[in-house]
C-alpha cells in the first residue's frame, strides 16, 4: 500500500510539473526582460501573441542569481494582452518584467569586452551575416542570431542598419522560427521592377531568401518587405525549393540570390550536398535547377569584379564559407573555373557575404564576415568583422582577390601619429605616446638582416614574419616581391580582435587577442634580425557607439 501511495504521489507530482506555468500580461512597455542562468537546462518558452504567430524558443530561465538578462522587443503589441508559458516554475519566472529599456542599458556598448568599432548585438549569440543589401541610403545587415543566450540556438535573423557601414542601429529580429523550422542563412535583394509581384505601395520591395531548418530537412523559403526592411512577410507558398529527395541529404542551405543582367534572370547559388548548385528564376518564386559544381561547403557567394579596375576585363568569383575561392566565368547557368582553389585569408572569420544592390556610382564589392571571436564574460558573443572592399588584381601568380578595410575607417580616426625611417628602438619609444585600446595601423617595414621580426601587443605576439619559412603568424605567405625584403601591413586592433592585411590586402589574418600579459602596448622585437620601419602611421579609433 505504501509503495502504491508513493507511485500515485509521484504521478500526481509529475502531472502537476508537466502542466508548467503560464500568465497573461498586458503590454505597456517596449521590452520584456528575462533573467538567464547557464546552470539551468534549456526549456521551451512560448509567447502567445494576438494576431500573429507565437514566439517559441528555448531559454535557460534563472532559478538562482542571473548570469545576465536578455529581452524581447514587444513594440508591436503595446496595449495588447499576451500569454507566456513555461514548463516549470523557477525563481526567474517571477522576475520577468516590462521596461522601456533593456536590463543593463546603463552599460550598453561600454562593457569590458564590447568591440568598439565592429558590430556586435546588444544581447545573445550571432554568427553568419545574412541578407546584406543596400536600399534607399541604408545598408542592411541581417545575421544569424540567438536573442536568448550567448551560445548558438534559436536561429533568428537579427537586423541592423547603417548609413555609412560604420555606425549600426540594431532593429528587432526580422525573421523568427516557424512551423518549417529555425531561420538559417540566406541573402536579400531589392526587386526594383517588381518581378515578384510582392510590391504594395511606393516603396520597392526587399526580398529575402533563407533556409528553414528542421530536424528532418532543410528547405529554401522567401520573405518580403514593403516598409524598407522593417518587417517581413513570409511567402504563403513556401518552400520555393525542396530538394531533399533529389540529393538524399539534409545539407541544402544558404541561398545567395542576385540579378544576372546578361541573362535577364534571377540567380540563386545554393549549397547542396558537397558543392554549389545554380538555379534560375523569372519571379523569385519559381526556381529551375541549372547546374552544380563540386568542392564547396555552405554559405555560397558569387559576384563579378573588374581585373585591375578594367571594366572591359571582368571575372567571376565563387567562394564558400571557409573563404576558399575560384576565379572563372559565369553565364547565368553554370560556373566555369579558370583557377585551382585559392584562399585570401586565414583565421577566425567564416561565412563572409557581400552587399547586393550597392549603387553603381559607388561600384565597390563590400564584404562582411562572421568573426568567430569570443567576448568572455559578456551577455553577447561573437561579432562581425570590419567591412572590406574586394578587388581582383594581377600578380606574378596570376589574378588574385584582395581584401582591404573600406575607406570609411578614416571617419573613425581620432588622434593620428605618423613617423618615417625609424629603427626598432625609436619606434618602440614613439609607441609610448599611444592611448586607448582601438587602433588603425599602417606600416612599411624593411628587413635589414636576419630572418624575422615581430610586433607585440600588451606582451603577446600580434604579428610575426619569418622569411626562412615564409610564415606570417604561422601561416604560409610568400610576400609581395619578397626579394626586396620590404613588407606593408595594415592592422585593425579592437578590444578582442585583430585583423592584419598584408601587402594591400593580398593576404589577411583574423585573430582573437590573447589575454593581456602587460600594459606595454605595441613593441617591435627581433631576436634573429634587425628592421627599419620606413613608414609608421597609427590612428587611435573612436567608438562607433559614442
Amino acid at each position: 500500500m505504501k509503495l502504491k501511495m508513493t507511485v500515485l504521489f509521484l504521478m500526481a507530482f509529475s502531472a502537476l510539473f508537466a502542466q508548467g506555468v503560464k500568465k497573461e500580461l498586458t503590454i505597456t512597455k517596449k521590452y520584456l526582460n528575462f533573467p538567464v542562468e547557464h546552470a539551468q537546462e534549456r526549456q521551451r518558452m512560448t509567447l502567445k501573441l494576438p494576431g500573429t504567430d507565437d514566439r517559441s524558443f528555448v531559454i535557460r530561465l534563472s532559478d538562482g542569481k542571473p548570469d545576465y538578462w536578455v529581452f524581447n522587443d514587444m513594440s508591436a503589441f503595446i496595449g495588447k494582452t499576451i500569454e507566456i508559458e513555461y514548463p516549470r516554475k523557477v525563481n526567474g519566472w517571477d522576475k520577468i518584467y516590462q521596461s522601456g529599456e533593456i536590463n543593463g542599458a546603463d552599460s550598453l556598448y561600454s562593457e569590458t569586452n564590447r568591440p568598439q568599432f565592429h558590430f556586435s548585438s546588444r544581447r545573445g549569440w550571432i554568427n553568419d551575416p545574412n541578407g546584406l543589401v543596400f536600399y534607399d541610403g541604408e545598408y542592411h545587415l541581417f545575421y544569424q542570431h540567438n536573442p536568448y543566450e550567448r551560445n548558438w540556438e534559436n536561429m533568428h535573423w537579427g537586423h541592423a542598419v547603417s548609413t555609412d557601414l560604420i555606425h549600426w542601429s540594431e532593429l528587432p529580429d526580422a525573421l523568427c522560427p516557424d512551423e518549417m523550422g529555425t531561420m538559417f542563412s540566406g541573402s536579400a535583394i531589392v526587386d526594383y521592377e517588381n518581378k515578384s509581384g510582392f510590391q504594395k505601395g511606393r516603396e520597392h520591395v526587399i526580398v529575402a531568401a533563407y533556409t528553414a531548418d528542421s530536424p528532418e530537412k532543410q528547405v529554401q523559403c522567401i520573405a518580403y518587405s514593403n516598409d524598407r526592411g522593417r518587417t517581413f512577410q513570409k511567402y504563403s507558398e513556401n518552400p520555393v525549393i525542396d530538394s531533399n529527395e533529389k540529393w538524399g541529404t539534409k545539407d541544402l542551405r544558404d541561398p545567395k540570390i542576385f540579378w544576372h543582367e546578361a541573362s535577364g534572370k534571377w540567380v540563386m547559388v545554393l549549397h547542396e550536398k558537397t558543392g554549389m548548385s545554380f538555379y534560375g528564376s523569372d519571379n523569385l518564386k519559381e526556381w529551375t535547377f541549372k547546374s552544380h559544381i563540386l568542392g564547396f561547403w555552405e554559405c555560397p557567394e558569387l559576384f563579378e569584379l573588374p581585373v585591375d579596375g578594367n571594366y572591359l576585363n571582368k571575372k567571376w568569383v565563387l567562394y564558400g564559407a571557409s573563404g576558399t575561392y575560384l576565379i572563372g566565368a559565369f553565364d547565368g547557368e553554370a560556373f566555369t573555373p579558370e583557377t585551382d582553389k585559392l584562399r585570401y585569408f586565414r583565421g577566425k572569420m567564416y561565412a563572409a557575404q557581400t552587399f547586393n544592390n550597392v549603387p553603381e556610382e559607388d561600384g565597390r564589392r563590400i564584404q562582411i564576415g562572421w568573426g568567430q571571436i569570443e567576448q568572455p564574460g559578456m551577455p553577447f558573443n561573437s561579432m562581425m568583422m570590419f567591412p572590406t572592399e574586394m578587388t581582383l588584381r594581377s600578380t606574378r601568380e596570376g589574378v588574385r582577390m584582395f581584401s582591404e578595410p573600406i575607406k570609411e575607417i578614416e571617419n573613425l580616426h581620432s588622434k593620428t601619429y605618423s613617423w618615417t625611417n625609424l629603427d626598432r628602438e625609436q619606434a618602440n619609444e614613439e609607441f609610448k605616446s599611444l592611448s586607448g585600446d582601438a587602433f588603425h595601423i599602417r606600416m612599411k617595414i624593411r628587413l635589414l638582416k636576419g630572418t624575422e621580426f615581430r610586433l607585440n601587443y600588451n606582451g603577446n605576439s600580434l604579428l610575426h614574419y619569418d622569411i626562412n619559412w615564409n610564415n606570417l603568424n604561422g601561416e604560409f605567405y610568400g610576400g609581395d616581391n619578397i626579394e626586396t625584403l620590404t613588407f606593408y601591413y595594415e592592422i585593425l586592433v579592437d578590444k578582442t580582435s585583430a585583423e592584419i592585411f598584408a601587402d594591400h590586402g593580398k593576404f589577411s589574418l583574423i585573430l582573437p587577442l590573447a589575454e593581456k600579459k602587460s600594459n606595454h602596448g605595441f613593441k617591435f622585437e627581433s631576436n634573429w634580425g634587425d628592421i627599419e620601419i620606413e613608414e609608421l602611421e597609427v590612428h587611435e579609433i573612436r567608438s562607433i557607439w559614442e
